[in-house]
């Protein structure tokens, strides 16, 4: 069955019992994001608001909250869409087995978009900013935002729709010095398609013409974030996975989806941008308040019946986490085929994404040599450090495939593990600095601003691990609570970070102090604010390790030289994850909203037993 729209999915969602309306009177300032939490986490089911506080419109949320329910909605096209997607990346796949791709080219007419002829659902009424859902996820947030929004813009140089490109760019609705009604933030970052359009908008003189999509079809919200290869569309993308074409209109030189739910349409001039922020982002911390380009309102549109559909993101694992899992199911396969010699690639969820890629690639240069180093997996890195949303990968390790042809990336602790077994410190970290990272880490020195580094792992194993420390172990003043995190890795709780000076001066003490230690089995050490929990699990220990330093600042290292500008170390190496003063706040949840919560998972009829 082809969803035409968002309330055809829920009904769909409701008989197979993998929705619940929630009744009771919910409040879109941080209520609502935290029922969504509490049910995402306990792996819950889709979560239907029905009676939103300051609002006539309903609300959905938690939609891909598990693999299973993802796979349900999607049921009766998966497999056909991952079988376009294989031919893309192995078109010989089809001359070896002709009879598993025959209903290929039935799938491929379904992603033709479709201009809508006799009206548009979408159009049945208009609408005001301040009359959609004000749903505000985190205390410190900067107002309401759109957090499923497909932003939706069109080339200047080659206006319609087969050169569109289609994005999910967080909008702000209210706040901060945004004229209500008539104002919205429209915020994107590095590496996007909208930043092109407006580029060339903007060197025409002109308003970049934006349209943002609400709800429709899900395939249409899982398109917006797909990592598609190139030359395939976003639009054309929604109408495979959906089967039902992507149906389209204009309205004042406007694009509309006819099968969204709602439509905002607005115009960004050139060079106009207001304050936009605070927002609780994905890396468990807050995007701090930046100008970003404003969006002035032409228009709202909403179809009937109309369901407003959001998201809640935090610390992973959130909603967004089982997006990565369900994209992975799809694109497993598309980008090794774009990058010669390379297997597997896993940006981890749990650091946040772009600060740890880890990747297994080929080592095939000089079989004919019987010592082996990292060769041709450094020339993947720099594919893979060139090529799209990877690009802004942090931390790169790479290890050779031939090493342990069973190894793979998302078993994360047998990874680290056999890369640490391995890893050369004088030989084997590769950095960039004074470069662009992803636009929401603060670990760097400014906004988009900070470091990469590679670490490359290849050849025979170097050292045992270590899962205990060594009997004699001992720690200099102010340094306290070693904590083996995994082995290889040791977690040490460090004094509180002030100024770079001072930390530089306490990590070289350290390093002074370990010098004639038996570290042999340790060769990664991370400084934390608490080591204790930054080693009590692996999810503690990426998050704290990646999201809260900086590779060119924060990586040190026992009996470390610098050598023709290659910088390495004989001993450990340390790196500094203390949280810095001008690192971004970590979220926390308000404990007046989380009785609030209780009181309703309690009493509320529709709630109790899933909160």
């Amino acid at each position: 069955m082809a969803y035409r729209c968002m309330n055809d999915c829920l009904l769909d969602l409701e008989k197979h019992g993998h929705l619940v309306r929630i009744t009771e009177e919910t409040d879109p300032n941080l209520e609502m994001a935290a029922i969504h939490r509490r049910v995402y986490e306990a792996g819950g089911p889709a979560l239907w608001f029905t009676n939103v506080k300051g609002s006539s419109f309903t609300c959905v949320s938690n939609l891909f909250g598990t693999l299973e329910r993802s796979k349900f909605m999607f049921r009766h096209t998966l497999a056909k869409v991952q079988k376009v997607v294989t031919l893309k990346a192995n078109p010989e796949a089809a001359l070896k087995k002709p009879w598993q791709y025959l209903g290929v080219p039935f799938t491929a007419l379904n992603a033709l978009p479709m201009r809508s002829r006799f009206g548009a659902p979408v159009t049945y009424a208009q609408t005001t900013i301040d009359q959609l859902p004000q749903i505000k996820s985190w205390p410190m947030d900067g107002g309401a935002f759109v957090t499923l929004p497909l932003v939706y813009t069109e080339d200047a140089d080659k206006p319609g729709i087969m050169n569109s490109n289609l994005g999910m760019y967080r909008i702000q609705l209210s706040g901060n010095q945004y004229v209500p009604n008539k104002e919205i933030g429209l915020h994107y970052q590095l590496h996007r398609g909208i930043g092109v359009h407006q580029s060339k908008a903007n060197a025409k003189g002109e308003p970049l013409k934006v349209s943002i999509f609400v709800g429709g079809p899900p395939s249409h919200i899982l398109s917006a974030v797909m990592p598609l290869p190139e030359g395939l569309s976003e639009l054309t993308f929604a109408g495979a996975l959906g089967g039902r074409r992507f149906r389209y209109t204009y309205r004042d030189g406007f694009c509309l989806s006819s099968d969204a739910d709602f439509v905002i349409t607005g115009y960004v001039y050139p060079h106009e941008n207001k304050p936009e922020g605070p927002f609780g982002d994905h890396l468990g911390y807050y995007s701090l308040q930046h100008d970003f380009p404003l969006m002035r309102v032409h228009k709202v549109w909403h179809r009937k019946n109309a369901v407003w559909s959001f998201t809640v993101v935090g610390r992973p694992p959130q909603e967004d986490t089982s997006f990565g899992a369900l994209i992975h199911e799809i694109t497993g396969a598309v980008i090794p085929s774009e990058l010669p010699g390379l297997h597997e690639v896993n940006a981890v969820d749990a650091a946040g994404v772009h600060p740890l890629l880890l990747a297994i690639g080929s080592e095939r240069y000089t079989p004919y040599y019987t010592g082996r180093k990292p060769q041709e997996i450094l020339t993947i890195a720099n594919h893979i450090l060139g090529f799209g949303q990877m690009s802004l990968a942090k931390y790169l390790l790479i290890v050779a495939k031939e090493d342990n042809p069973q190894l793979s990336t998302h078993h994360i602790d047998h990874f680290l593990q056999h890369m640490l077994e391995r890893i050369d410190w004088t030989r084997d970290l590769h950095f960039q600095t004074n470069t662009s990272i992803d636009t929401l880490d603060y670990s760097g020195t400014g906004l988009n601003s900070g470091s990469k580094v590679v670490m490359a792992a290849a050849g025979d194993k170097i050292r045992t691990l270590a899962a205990t420390l060594p009997d004699d172990f001992t720690l200099p003043a102010g340094f306290t609570q070693p904590n083996i995190a995994l082995p290889g890795a040791l977690c040490i709780t460090a004094p509180p970070y002030m100024e770079p000076t001072e930390a530089t001066e306490q990590v070289t003490r350290l390093a002074q102090h370990l010098l004639q230690a038996k570290m042999e089995g340790l060769p990664l050490i991370v400084l934390t604010d608490d080591s204790e929990f930054a080693a009590r699990n692996l999810r503690n220990f990426l998050w704290v390790t990646f999201t809260r330093s900086n590779p060119s600042h924060d990586i040190h290292g026992v009996n470390s030289f610098t050598q023709h500008k290659h910088w390495g170390c004989r001993g450990p190496l340390i790196i500094d994850a203390r949280r810095k003063p001008h690192h971004a706040p970590p979220l926390i949840d308000d404990p007046n909203i989380e009785k609030r919560v209780d009181a309703l998972g309690a009493k509320g009829k529709s709630l109790h037993g899933i909160i």
